[in-house]
């Protein structure tokens, strides 16, 4: 069994996605996300719900990250201009979506709003049948990239109507790392 150690993973560098991120909020941005997406065959997924305190207390996502190779898209759920793009990304059967615990994440968007899901892979799933003893995206982006993934913005408020420059830099990094473990796990043959 493959793992990484706290010590090991504190030695890593820091890794942050750089490129483009857009967080979709006009119409032509939400067009040209559509379009990005429409031409991709690996999007990176994940979501984000504000945290709970109380006991008992739940919330829904109020966040998708969906990473392609050319940007991070990140939709806010208060929108309802954003479920059409999104139900037509989860339904597309050409376009791999990848995550970590995507399945609780997709259960959870499923009570946002309808939509039927194609081509989604977890790769904790994976990395659990091939022998990896950890399955965040954390350890598995320092097992396999060789880099921390920092995560500090976890636990702030995702339902804010305007994201700090902080939490858009946290949620596209979440998605990028996604796609970019799906490559790794594909180049090493372990799909």
């Amino acid at each position: 069994m493959r793992i990484i150690s706290k010590e090991a993973l504190a030695e890593l560098p820091i890794r942050r996605y750089e490129g483009r991120v857009s967080l979709v909020e006009t119409p032509q941005e939400l067009a040209d996300a559509r379009e990005d997406l429409r031409q991709e065959r690996v999007v990176g997924l994940d979501t984000e719900t504000r945290p709970s305190f109380r006991k008992g207390e739940t919330h829904l996502p109020c966040l998708v990250q969906a990473a392609t190779a050319q940007a991070v898209y990140l939709f806010q759920l208060n929108r309802l201009d954003v479920f059409p793009a999104l139900a037509e990304l989860l339904a597309k059967p050409e376009v791999r979506k990848t995550g970590v615990g995507l399945a609780y994440d997709l259960q959870q968007l499923k009570q946002v709003f309808p939509f039927i899901v194609e081509n989604v892979l977890d790769l904790g799933v994976i990395a659990r049948r091939r022998g990896l003893g950890q399955t965040g995206v954390r350890n598995l982006a320092g097992m396999l990239l060789g880099c921390r993934i920092p995560k500090g913005n976890r636990t702030s408020n995702w339902a804010a109507p305007r994201l700090s420059p902080a939490q858009i830099a946290y949620a596209a990094t979440d998605a990028w790392a996604c796609r970019e473990l799906y490559l790794s796990f594909e180049q090493q043959g372990l799909l």
